[in-house]
């Protein structure tokens, strides 16, 4: 239970800086707009578009969401464990997150300027740039399928299996949720200013701690025991 804990920890400490600032990246990093902008309602409008489609990577977020809960049980018997599955989604997660700075050099390397008025204001990225970023906000559908179910079916299990409590593991569990959130959302903005701001670092960060998270469930995260297989594991936790 403490490697469960452990794990699910890391995991969310990795997922709660996409969570909270996907659409911001979006607005700032990939269209090139700016919230703070004073007196330039045209980069400010950049920066609005940019967030319309942060919502629209949202939404395809959320149908791969749905489709790939669905699909768990399959997913977890091809991988041969609910671990390993999780493992291999961690690694996945941390890919998704690393290649937010791949998206970000294109947008800037690509950037484009128009001026209005006599002001020189960026125009949107192009479409492949657009595509990319959506592409990430879609394949994020997949690990987030699994961390919002795995872990739970497996503190249920634990518990089962050493006679504590399912109700008072799943809220231990919960514990190791809350708490990287209150740690990501009360230091990430100071982390990312001490790299001159933008959401890149907070990111990156979440990419390595996805890394180990992925690292220490196929290491030393134990699999369910013998007696319950592996597919209702995997689905344990939907009911």
């Amino acid at each position: 239970m403490w490697i469960l804990l452990l794990v699910t920890c890391l995991n969310w400490i990795a997922w709660f800086p996409f969570l909270l600032f996907d659409t911001d990246w979006m607005g700032r990093e990939v269209y090139g707009g700016d919230s703070q902008s004073q007196g330039n309602n045209l980069v400010l409008k950049l920066y609005n578009n940019g967030v319309r489609a942060g919502a629209l990577g949202l939404m395809l977020n959320s149908v791969v969401l749905g489709f790939a809960s669905l699909g768990v049980e399959l997913l977890a018997r091809g991988f041969g464990g609910v671990k390993t599955l999780w493992g291999i989604v961690n690694f996945l997660l941390a890919l998704c997150l690393a290649l937010t700075v791949l998206v970000t050099k294109l947008a800037k390397s690509t950037r484009r300027f128009a001026t209005v008025n006599g002001v020189v204001v960026p125009l949107p990225p192009p479409s492949g740039v657009k595509a990319g970023a959506l592409s990430l906000f879609a394949a994020l559908g997949i690990p987030l399928a699994v961390t919002y179910s795995i872990p739970f079916a497996l503190a249920s299990i634990f518990s089962s299996s050493s006679g504590a409590g399912q109700g008072l593991s799943l809220g231990v569990l919960n514990l190791a949720i809350v708490i990287p959130q209150m740690i990501v959302s009360l230091g990430s903005g100071p982390f990312d200013a001490m790299f001159g701001g933008g959401n890149l670092p907070a990111f990156v960060l979440g990419a390595i701690a996805a890394a180990v998270s992925g690292i220490l469930a196929l290491t030393m995260l134990p699999s369910p025991p013998p007696d319950v297989p592996a597919a209702k594991a995997a689905t344990a936790g939907f009911h």
